[in-house]
């Protein structure tokens, strides 16, 4: 079924130009061929059902409200060799390094700003940096990313790329722990032979990485309290607060069951208040506490950012780290590595354009239609115009945008991004991926083995966001030995 698959120009994960599979990918081509068409039509419905019946979405908003779905997924694995992988854990764990490094200056020294490597204006304009809510604070290790989800890409030689950090709320790692769980029930040939790195104490190191976070003036005699605030059951991600929450034992509570006494916080339960330590936080830092941030907000804790000064309690991710993950600060992330770290970048970043660069901007308006235009404050493939696939209208409506406002704007060559085989609709056809890769960051940092791939199941299609019709593979990362570790 994989005779007339085309590799095109791009780089395959699995298969070679010539037609024929990629050493690590030999055994799972052989198996894919042992199936007939129905059994492969089988396997693929039985898995959507999965994921059905388990409950597993997310919500895309329209102008018409919101729709739940269910994440597509495609059982063909990412597998990623040992050695590239030992590659990516270095690569993520310096870039980590760097990046809390620079959040910890920013909040207090500057002294990359005096080094004059970043511009102060992109600091103090950043709509992310809260320096009066986060500034000269003492927080616990000096650590303000304990989770983020670092964006990879391949381009046309195979080498991998960091398309973005997300160091504020970063989603989708519980579809990395269904993925495999699905693989397993609707694909256990697979896992029969084959050594694959396990996700199975994961869980647990995220738990550990939470509960070190512990606050100044935390009861010493007693068990760190620790609890998931979720904006509730319309946020996008939800099933991804539930899962967390349950897996590592801790409670997932809401704004309103918590409340804030002389500036400690609690949690109201049947038998009274209990005293939290530890907040691992899925709203954004505009609707924490109505007192320091927005007004308005019904979902977050009035007096939380007071208890939080204090030493109090701690909130994960930090607060104000999105002055560190916006589009414009990824190009100084390199530049930020070499200053703080003294080392060369392990994995680059995508070649990327400023905009308020005159020169820059006159070359990105006369190629529009071949680069890639992003809004520095926008995610999930929002206010995006990929140039080679857009109408002569999109381009249009892009460079009035770049004209009224070329800070708020990036642009970028449009990469050959790499692709892999997908099974969808009885066949295989290529689609573009890439690998959001989580570290989790406490007294230690820890990388989770493979990740989520996404893939933009749409056929051409380059946007990998599950909100714009991408789905998720699973990532093996192969062991050293035999024996089955998944």
């Amino acid at each position: 079924m994989l005779t007339n698959y085309k590799t095109g120009v791009y780089f395959d994960e699995m298969m070679h130009s010539d037609g024929g599979p990629k050493q690590h990918y030999q055994w799972f081509y052989q198996l894919v061929q042992q199936f007939s068409e129905r059994e492969l039509m089988n396997k693929h419905e039985t898995a959507q059902m999965n994921f059905l019946r388990k409950g597993i979405t997310f919500t895309v908003y329209n102008h018409t409200g919101g729709t739940e779905r269910t994440m597509p997924f495609d059982f063909v694995p990412i597998i990623i060799p040992r050695e590239d992988w030992e590659k990516i854990e270095r690569g993520m764990v310096q870039r980590m390094k760097a990046l809390n490094h620079f959040l910890e200056d920013v909040y207090n020294d500057q002294r990359i700003v005096e080094a004059g490597i970043v511009p102060k204006e992109l600091i103090e304009n950043n709509p992310y940096y809260y320096k009066e809510q986060a500034g000269g604070l003492s927080i616990p290790l000096n650590n303000h990313i304990f989770l983020a989800g670092v964006d990879l890409i391949r381009d046309e030689n195979g080498d991998y790329r960091v398309l973005e950090d997300n160091l504020r709320n970063p989603s989708g790692m519980s579809y990395v722990f269904q993925n495999r769980y699905v693989m397993r029930q609707v694909y256990p040939e697979l896992f029969f032979q084959h050594a694959i790195e396990t996700l199975e104490h994961q869980i647990s190191e995220l738990h550990q990485a939470v509960i070190s976070h512990v606050p100044e003036n935390a009861l010493q005699d007693k068990e760190p309290k620790a609890v998931l605030l979720t904006p509730g059951t319309y946020n996008s991600a939800y099933y991804d607060h539930v899962f967390l929450a349950q897996q590592m034992g801790i409670d997932l509570v809401e704004g309103r069951d918590l409340t804030v006494k002389d500036d400690v916080v609690y949690m109201k339960t049947i038998r009274g208040l209990q005293r939290v330590d530890i907040i691992y936080r899925r709203i954004d830092d505009d609707f924490l506490d109505p007192e320091a941030f927005r007004p308005d907000s019904a979902l977050g804790v009035p007096g939380l950012l007071r208890a939080y000064r204090k030493g109090n309690v701690s909130i994960l991710n930090g607060i104000g780290n999105g002055v560190a993950d916006d589009k414009a600060m990824y190009v100084y992330v390199p530049e930020m590595i070499r200053f703080y770290l003294d080392e060369e970048p392990i994995i680059p970043n995508v070649e990327t354009y400023f905009l308020s660069d005159p020169e820059r901007l006159s070359y990105v308006l006369d190629h529009i239609d071949e680069l890639v235009i992003k809004n520095v404050g926008a995610s999930g493939g929002y206010d995006m115009l990929i140039g080679p696939q857009s109408s002569e209208e999109e381009q249009e409506e892009f460079r009035r945008k770049i004209i009224e406002h070329p800070n708020q704007y990036i642009a970028q060559p449009t990469i050959k991004l790499s692709r892999a085989p997908a099974y969808q609709g009885g066949r295989f056809y290529p689609c573009h991926v890439d690998l959001r890769v989580f570290v989790m960051n406490g007294r230690k940092t820890n990388v989770l083995p493979g990740g989520l791939s996404r893939v933009a199941l749409k056929e051409g299609s380059l946007v990998v966001n599950s909100s714009q019709g991408g789905g998720g593979k699973d990532t093996w990362i192969m062991t050293e030995g035999g024996g089955v570790h998944a």
